[in-house]
């Protein structure tokens, strides 16, 4: 009897091992696959939104800009202002804002074009200094890939240069044309647009959640937006007079840029850090003189971005820098410019989004 007892005992053991061995490939094998999922999702997302995007871009937009816009549009139906004609105030506004832009920097930009062989030759003659590096690093890359041979210039019809030019334009016109007409409608609809979303959710604890999701993305976009426009506008004023005491052609329009170019953190400071180099080698005669704005543009830039925002927004507002930096690089390069000027608004809604779904209490590890 005692035999038998023992075998039993050993089958039994046996039986509990394998069923650990089998937990412990559900353990490894069940979050792999989670993760499969969420990582093809991704990726399927990431081709929807590169495919799609002459039609998302201004939407999206549209959409977080109306956003921000949105407390001045309840503001004025609160003083029984129709939502339809502050909607419509607001577009015309943004309108002669972006006009405005355009019109004061066409002259400019057109006469630099004009005067490109110009520039770069003086861009060349300040930098003398770089001509043997460059000359090694051409000769390493026609030893590593030669050319094909002599290449034959082909004199470039009007039509053929026409022909680029309108396949620029027009999906542009159309893009912009698709963002003022979808801003209009959501600034005098969101309230309307608003209550059809809620009426999608079943029980009210998911209503009340997108509504506090709704009201918190509107409240620290509107708070970001706000600010950071105040911040940049100082700093243009400042990248203006400073580029008037330094001696700079058309101070005004190097402001505007700085403004504009600031809403994209890094990146933005970092091309007009450039763009200051490159105006200064072609108006300052050495290039010792050129580099002084450059470098005094970068101490602001530092001073404005690690003490000055930081300070002004608040630890509510402020967000990671890697964080940030990843948002502007993934969005840059799939949508390009207009992409990088929205990365920090998506990357706010997407960080509110997630705070609300997984709160910290909720999302602790176990000790």
């Amino acid at each position: 009897m005692e035999f038998p007892r023992r075998r039993r005992e050993e089958d039994n053991a046996v039986t509990d091992k394998d069923a650990e061995r089998v937990e412990a490939r559900e353990d490894i094998w069940a979050p792999a696959a989670h993760m499969a999922t969420v990582g093809i999702f991704v990726l399927l997302l990431g081709v929807c939104l590169y495919f799609s995007r002459p039609i998302l871009m201004p939407v999206l937009a549209a959409l977080i800009i109306g956003t921000t816009l949105a407390p001045i549009v309840k503001t004025a139906a609160r003083h029984r202002i129709s939502p339809w004609a502050t909607a419509i105030v607001l577009g015309a506004l943004l309108l002669a804002l972006a006009g405005t832009a355009v019109t004061l920097l066409a002259n400019p930009v057109s006469e630099w074009i004009a005067k490109a062989p110009d520039i770069g030759a003086a861009i060349k003659q300040k930098l003398y200094v770089l001509d043997r590096p460059l000359a090694a690093l051409r000769e390493l890359q026609e030893l590593l890939l030669p050319s094909a041979g002599t290449a034959v210039a082909v004199e470039p019809s009007q039509l053929g240069m026409l022909t680029p030019v309108v396949a620029v334009v027009t999906p542009a016109v159309v893009e912009v044309t698709l963002f003022f007409v979808t801003l209009i409608f959501f600034l005098a609809t969101q309230m309307d647009f608003r209550r059809y979303v809620v009426s999608f959710f079943t029980t009210r604890d998911a209503k009340l959640r997108f509504l506090r999701i709704s009201n918190d993305i509107e409240d620290h976009l509107g708070s970001y937006v706000a600010t950071v426009t105040m911040i940049n506008f100082c700093l243009g004023v400042v990248v203006a007079i400073g580029a008037w005491l330094f001696g700079f052609p058309t101070p005004i329009i190097l402001g505007l840029v700085a403004m504009v170019l600031n809403y994209i953190p890094y990146i933005g400071p970092g091309c007009m850090t450039v763009i200051l180099l490159g105006v200064g080698l072609v108006s300052f005669p050495s290039l010792g003189y050129a580099l002084v704005p450059p470098a005094a543009f970068v101490a602001l830039a530092t001073i404005e971005g690690q003490f000055i925002t930081p300070a002004v927004l608040g630890h509510r507002l402020t967000l990671n820098p890697l964080v940030v930096l990843l948002g502007i690089s993934f969005w840059a390069w799939l949508w390009g410019p207009v992409g990088a000027f929205l990365a920090v608004p998506l990357t706010i809604i997407m960080l509110v989004t997630m705070t609300h779904l997984f709160p910290p209490e909720e999302s602790k590890l176990p000790n």
